[in-house]
């Protein structure tokens, strides 16, 4: 028997799971909580010259790297493009297929801050962390809210720190990817900003939904080649955001094949 199929039989016993992800669940707990004095120092000494807070906000991106090796259920993988220059700033953009994508791509070796709503800011320690690391918040629906996120967004790219934005909005409920929203794309635009695209798979097993446990994955986050919007215009929104949807589509398909 291959050694993965053993891994997944031995692994996705109910009781097996159940006390695993028990374990996992504690360690992400006591991580997060040794994490927000280690960011909150960084954070501290850094300030006077790090107005971006990509230090706080790198140290902070690290704690999903450090739960999932404590982790036996998953493993992540990261492949593609290699980005040469971390401070040069890019729109990243990438389908979203679980929650736990976003622990997948802070694998990724550079610095970038999260669009998220605003819900998550709220949750105890997590929130403290967010706010240190520069994260940009969004209120759903409310215009007041997304024309302050889009200035959020252009101030950590003014500030030498790329942006990362999910253009579907919402994850995937079928694991079919969904409609692009125009918004990142507006952005890159108006900025003058390459988007980065990237593509994730086999998140959506990490944390099957109505089901406290987490599952056995083998996920990966693909960099895909930037795409410059130099010359654009408004008039082209449209077809870049086509344009990114359709490279990432083309490369979860070969993900899937593989």
């Amino acid at each position: 028997m291959p050694r993965s199929t053993r891994r997944t039989r031995l692994l996705d016993n109910p009781v097996v799971r159940t006390v695993l992800s028990l374990w996992a669940w504690l360690v992400l707990g006591v991580v997060i909580i040794l994490w927000v004095p280690l960011v909150g120092i960084i954070w501290l000494v850094t300030a006077p010259f790090d107005r971006g807070r990509y230090a706080a906000g790198r140290m902070f991106r690290r704690l999903a790297v450090v739960h999932q090796k404590l982790n036996p259920l998953w493993r992540f993988h990261t492949a593609g493009r290699t980005i040469a220059d971390p401070r040069r700033p890019y729109i990243v953009v990438a389908n979203h297929e679980s929650f736990v994508d976003i622990l997948l791509i802070s694998h990724l070796p550079w610095e970038m801050k999260w669009l998220s709503k605003e819900d998550f800011f709220h949750y105890p320690l997590v929130g403290w962390l967010m706010r240190m690391a520069g994260d940009i918040r969004l209120i759903r629906g409310q215009r007041d809210s997304v024309a302050a996120a889009m200035s959020s967004c252009k101030d950590r790219l003014a500030k030498k720190v790329s942006v990362m934005i999910f253009p579907e909005g919402t994850r995937t409920g079928d694991g079919e990817l969904q409609r692009f929203k125009s918004g990142a794309f507006r952005l890159a635009i108006e900025t003058g900003t390459p988007i980065l695209p990237l593509a994730v798979h086999g998140t959506r097993t990490a944390l099957r939904k109505g089901d406290w446990r987490f599952g056995i994955t083998d996920a990966a986050v693909h960099v895909l080649e930037p795409i410059e919007t130099t010359g654009m215009t408004m008039r082209d929104v449209s077809v870049l955001r086509d344009r990114v949807r359709q490279c990432i589509a083309a490369e979860l398909e070969v993900m899937k094949a593989a």
